[in-house]
């Protein structure tokens, strides 16, 4: 067979991609259609920047679910080498293709003979586990701590503010370096980190319900029993890892790579100070409101009125935020593999397949460009969506 050309492999992507387009299709057609029932999310759909940039992140997003979790899209094995493939160019034929095998290349093939389509479809399953859970995370962390430091003040504003300057104060980089260096991780220090940041969630859903249901005993406990029971055993399997520091319980539903769980405490640990910082900002200025005073001379107490009366009113630069932050929380997992920090050489991330890719760029630059398009298209779709919320929620 001959290679093929630049619209055939255009073509044959297109085809590859046939689940997400109609997954998109579908998600656009519900979403105008009940948008006006859809609060600040309906909005977004009035929003142009809005719209191109949601659509970018759900393209990478279906991308991610179905390559990784239902193994489709991807035309070859993430680490599957074929023969005679190595460096070879996009639309190559494959070299002693069999029955059931792709015939083409479409990417081309790195410098170890791996798809660069399949590994660019696959990488993205990574970026969609790892930044907005570490970022939301990070958000626990950050409004469990922001919101008392902004509504008492005093020292305990002050002991906590100089915690969150302390480690802005660290060169990013050179924090994560120090997190995900072999000899850090060999004294346990991201596992107790992550014992210490992953019951940040456990905290804040349990005072959000002890406030809000206080006066209904009855109601809180099944609330409170439905809610954290599963939350215990998702975190007790998240810590809990045989022949590690931590390995306290038989509750182990899962294990997560030890790569893959530095990486996760160190982009949770550098954001949270961030998070904390504009959570405290809001909460000072919010706190000043009438409705504020009117829910304190209702009697009501701090943590339902930090919850149920400040938080909501700051969700509209929160969830702004919240967007921007996981396009940096992708530039940073892109930046550590890169740098071939945390997550293992083999893995198919952005940030080690450029890496790698980068090696050889002066004379084989297509084994790099596509994890670098993907990686840039995905932070443009995160910062348009960040400006498509930012500019509805400021017309509520």
């Amino acid at each position: 067979m001959e290679p093929i050309g630049f619209f055939d492999i255009l073509t044959r992507m297109a085809v590859q991609f046939t689940p997400v387009w109609i997954s998109l299709v579908a998600l656009f057609a519900l979403s105008i259609t009940f948008k006006r029932r859809l609060g600040l999310y309906g909005k977004l759909f009035d929003s142009t920047i809005g719209m191109i940039g949601f659509a970018l992140v759900m393209f990478w997003v279906f991308t991610g679910v179905y390559a990784g979790a239902f193994d489709m899209i991807a035309t070859f094995g993430p680490l599957e080498q074929v023969s005679g493939m190595k460096n070879k160019l996009p639309g190559t034929p494959l070299s002693g293709a069999e029955a059931g095998d792709y015939p083409y290349y479409l990417l081309g093939g790195d410098n170890l003979a791996r798809d660069v389509f399949s590994r660019m479809v696959k990488g993205a399953w990574i970026v969609v586990q790892i930044a907005p859970l570490a970022t939301l995370f990070a958000f626990m962390v950050g409004i469990t701590l922001g919101l008392p430091a902004g509504y008492y003040g005093g020292k305990l504003d002050t002991f906590l503010s100089f915690l969150a300057n302390l480690i802005l104060a660290f060169p990013v980089i050179l924090l994560f370096y120090l997190l995900v260096t072999p000899e850090i991780v060999m004294t346990g220090l991201p596992q107790f980190m992550a014992t210490v940041l992953f019951f940040f969630p456990i905290i804040f859903f349990g005072v959000l319900i002890q406030s809000r249901y206080r006066p209904q005993p009855q109601k809180k406990w099944i609330w409170l029993a439905a809610v954290l029971i599963p939350l215990l055993i998702v975190y007790i399997s998240a810590i809990n890892a045989k022949g590690s520091k931590i390995a306290f319980s038989p509750i182990d539903l899962f294990d997560i790579p030890p790569g893959i769980l530095v990486v996760f405490v160190s982009v949770v640990f550098v954001n949270s100070p961030t998070v904390f910082r504009i959570v405290r900002g809001l909460t000072l200025d919010i706190k000043t409101r009438d409705y504020v005073a009117a829910a304190q001379t209702r009697g009501e107490r701090p943590w339902y009125i930090m919850l149920w009366e400040i938080l909501p009113n700051a969700r509209g630069p929160l969830i702004v935020d919240f967007c921007l932050r996981i396009g940096y929380t992708t530039i940073l997992l892109g930046t550590l593999g890169f740098f071939g920090l945390g997550l293992p050489p083999e893995s198919p991330d952005w940030g080690t397949t450029i890496n790698e890719g980068r090696k050889l760029l002066a004379v084989y630059p297509h084994p790099a460009l596509p994890p670098a398009f993907a990686l840039l298209t995905l932070v443009l779709g995160l910062n348009l969506l960040a400006d498509g919320l930012r500019e509805e929620s400021l017309r509520d």
